[in-house]
């Protein structure tokens, strides 16, 4: 019974992560340049059980699942014209750089718009940088020259939030810089109809693993009672 305990609710605990991944996915299915993550599960290793109270050795346990790995799909999405000046997109691998009070982080989304000094910078008013490294300032004619925006190729890269990411800017095998155009903006790799489906399935799921609880514990308390009337 309390194997069966521990396997429903480690699944549980599984498919909220998941759910949070993919209510995440849902709510930027419209954010340029935003990267969808998938979410693996992996069985228990050999979990060794020891009594709460004395610490003696009670054994050990195979069972259950725990969340392996969150990953991030970084395919290029196609580009959609806005016509906006401001706003650019790359073709191919690569990132935007940017200035942050953090330090320098990159994104591929290049909504981008110009503060009260004339400088390039994301919604949040960090700062673009250009290929010398440094902000990037909007000419007269409220235009900057897709070609002095810098792409640069990470490796490793890792989500940080805000669709910012961190990772170590140098070549990747396979990859090349890829060119950035203006007046477009590169699509959000979240697909809303595939994570609904996610969704529900994870759902159901999560469900499986209540009423697998509801029952044992059903189940517990009828032999718990009549334990007490054989007793009494």
């Amino acid at each position: 019974m309390d194997r069966g305990l521990y396997i429903a609710a480690s699944g549980m605990l599984a498919e909220q992560v998941r759910q949070d991944q993919i209510a995440n996915d849902l709510a930027n299915a419209s954010t340029p340049g935003y990267k969808a993550d998938r979410t693996t599960q992996r069985s228990f290793g050999s979990l060794l059980l020891n009594n709460s109270v004395s610490g003696a050795r009670v054994g050990s346990q195979s069972t259950a699942v725990q969340v392996d790995t969150i990953t991030t799909d970084f395919t290029p999405e196609p580009l959609k014209d806005t016509g906006e000046p401001l706003d650019f997109g790359i073709t191919g691998d690569g990132f935007f750089a940017l200035q942050t009070p953090q330090g320098t982080r990159y994104t591929r989304d290049g909504q981008f718009t110009a503060d009260a000094q004339g400088r390039l910078t994301d919604a949040n008013g960090n700062r673009v940088l250009g290929r010398d490294g440094n902000p990037l300032t909007v000419g007269a004619d409220g235009r900057v020259d897709p070609r002095r925006l810098n792409v640069v190729l990470l490796q490793n890269p890792r989500k940080l939030g805000d669709n910012l990411l961190t990772g170590t800017p140098g070549n990747v095998a396979g990859q090349t810089a890829g060119q950035v155009r203006s007046g477009a903006l590169e699509g959000s790799g979240a697909d809303p109809t595939q994570s609904m489906v996610d969704m529900m399935a994870s759902m159901r799921a999560y469900e499986s693993g209540q009423k697998v609880i509801q029952t044992i514990d059903e189940t517990l308390g009828k032999a718990a009672s009549s334990v007490a009337s054989l007793n009494g």
